[in-house]
Order: C-alpha cells, then structure tokens, then sequence
C-alpha cells in the first residue's frame, strides 16, 4: 500500500487512473470540486473506488467544513454554515452552540456517507488570533480553546453518528499564521509557553481518528523544518505533548509553504513521522515519484487507517435516503442557531 492519499482528475476515473491506482494501491483518495456534479455520478465515482482495491471500507475524504470551505454545494447539496455561526451562539449559550454543531455535523454526515465518503477534513481546531491571516478566520470555532474543543468534540460526534470519521486538523496549531501556506510559509514565533493555547483543544480530542498536520514553522520547536517535515514536532509536539496516536495526514504536499519537489516533501513528511501524505492535485508525474519511491505503508500506519474507518458506514445508502431525517437535523440546527440572531 502506498502511504498517500491521491487525488483524481475528474467526474469518472480515467483509463490510466484505474490502471495506475489498481498498480500502486494507495490508502485513499481526496475529492474536489471537480470531482463532484451530481450525487449519482458522485456515488458511482466513489463505488468504483471500491470496486477497484475491493476494499469496502475505503478511506475517501473531502473537504466539507461549510461556508467558503465546502466542495458539496447546492443545488446539489445542502448549505452549511462557518465555524463562525457556532463561536458567536457559544458566547450566548454554550449548550445550544454544542448541540447545533452537533446535529449540523450529523446531518452533514448522512449527505457525505451517502455519496459513499467516509472521511471529512473537518474540524479545524485551530484558535483563532487576533491580528492573524484570514486563511482560518471565520472558519475558527473559537479564540477559547476549551470552547474550541467543545465544539470540536461535538463535530466529531455528529459525524460518527452519521457514519464518518472526522479529522482534526491543523497539527499544532493553524490559528498564529501571518501568511495563507497554499502560497508561502508561515514562521510562528511564539514562546512554547504562549502556544499551550494552540495545543489545548487538539490535546483534548487527542483522542480523534484521523489528524492532519499544517505547514508552519515553530521557531520554539524546530528552527528549521515546517512542522509536516519535522520529527521533533510530530514526536515531541503531536505524538507527545498532544498524545495523538491517530492515522497523521499531511496537509496538500503541494503548498507553496514547503520547497523542493513533490516526492522530496512526500519523502521527508513519512520520515518525520506522518503516516499518510495527502496529494490533492492528480497529477500522474507527482503520483507515480510517490508509488514507485515511497517505502509502503507500515504495520502501525495500516492499524491507523483500520481503526479510523471502523465506524464509518458500510451499507449503499442511495442518495436521497435519510432525507426524512436530515432534515429534521437542519431544522433543529437552524432553530438553534436562530437564537444568535435574535440577541443581535
């Protein structure tokens, strides 16, 4: 098995994607966009992902968090709301925020594991900062960690009810960026003391299936290498301090925040201790450096993904299945998140 999660090209898998993916086996694949036009054609795409390996739990994941960060949008799809809706009713009443993160979570889910997905990149458990880059902004559930993890434990939460294995992300810690690391990267300057704050709500879900490392330098843990590159941060910061013993993706390989080439920062990510390198863009050159350079996956890595699609959902639900109860999801949520809008 290669240690990569892979994009694809478009709506079906190509005669030469099937033929390379059946080759190299990868442990997943990443949607987008472009990925995405309807949910029968979604639900086929992903169905013969699984006709292809024989795997019926397959990791297929996507970026679905709700306002500018969703790759399922209507008419198609349902419309959810930024981790920004959730932070401003917390402030007004923490239990209603944590219930309607849930049920909007749960709902969500249905509508991803219909398509046949079982992963959701998704909660951010970055706290936001005041002065920091908008690259996270609204999508922040917080600047309080412990209102952050709420949050976060709640997502997390609903989506296993609904049949997905949510991913935690951005290890160690997203919310200090001065720059967007899709175009440069990110140096952190903050004592170990001061980001304490940064690890608190990834330290208090430690406990989530799936996490995702972000390309930033900490200068007060590694001077040198970005935190997907480094083996003191994932060691010390994410497998230690954090205590996260989850499947580790990287980030997009791709960003700009990381030099060298594809399979140079592929090679250095499973170095420094990250199971999976998380390749978005599906181009073949980068994709076949990785299957022909990489060691395979090893036993602790397989154990991860093993255990984080444990309970993800096995039957073929059609689309359209559930509706009944998704909706009643969505008009709970809507009946909480309702309650911030009166206060304003």
């Amino acid at each position: 098995m290669t240690p990569a999660i892979f994009g694809l090209s478009g709506t079906a898998l190509t005669t030469e994607e099937r033929a390379f993916f059946r080759e190299a086996d990868p442990a997943g694949y990443i949607l987008f966009g472009r990925n995405c036009e309807t949910p029968q054609q979604l639900r086929a795409l992903t169905d013969s992902l699984r006709d292809l390996h024989g795997r019926e739990r397959l990791f297929i994941c996507i970026d679905q968090e709700g306002g500018r960060v969703a790759r399922l949008r209507p008419p198609h799809w349902g419309d959810y709301p930024t981790g920004e809706a959730f932070d401003r009713l917390y402030r007004l009443a923490p239990a209603s925020a944590i219930e309607a993160a849930r049920v909007n979570a749960e709902a969500m889910a249905l509508e991803l594991s219909a398509m046949g997905i079982t992963v959701d990149c998704h909660p951010p458990l970055d706290v936001r900062q005041e002065g920091a880059h908008d690259v996270i902004g609204d999508r922040a559930l917080g600047d309080r960690p412990m209102q952050v993890a709420a949050l976060g434990r709640a997502i997390l939460d609903g989506l296993a009810r609904g049949g997905v294995a949510g991913c935690i992300k951005h290890m160690p810690g997203h919310g200090r960026s001065s720059t967007d690391t899709h175009k440069e990267l990110p140096t952190v300057t903050a004592s170990a003391e001061e980001l304490e704050t940064d690890l608190a709500p990834f330290a208090a879900l430690s406990h989530a299936p799936v996490g995702m490392t972000g390309h930033l330098l900490f200068t007060a843990w590694d001077g040198e290498n970005p935190a997907t590159l480094s083996p003191k941060v994932i060691g010390d910061v994410i497998r230690g301090r954090i205590g996260f013993d989850g499947l580790l993706l990287t980030d997009d390989i791709d960003m700009e925040a990381l030099s060298g080439s594809v399979f140079e920062r592929a090679e250095r990510a499973i170095a420094a201790g990250c199971d999976l390198v998380l390749n978005c863009w599906a181009r073949m050159d980068d994709m076949a450096a990785m299957a022909n350079g990489l060691p395979p996956a090893g036993p602790r890595t397989r154990e991860r993904l093993a255990r984080a699609l444990e309970g993800t959902a096995l039957e073929s639900t059609a689309p359209g299945d559930d509706a009944e109860r998704r909706r009643a999801l969505i008009t709970k949520r809507d009946a909480l998140l309702s309650q911030a809008g009166k206060a304003a």
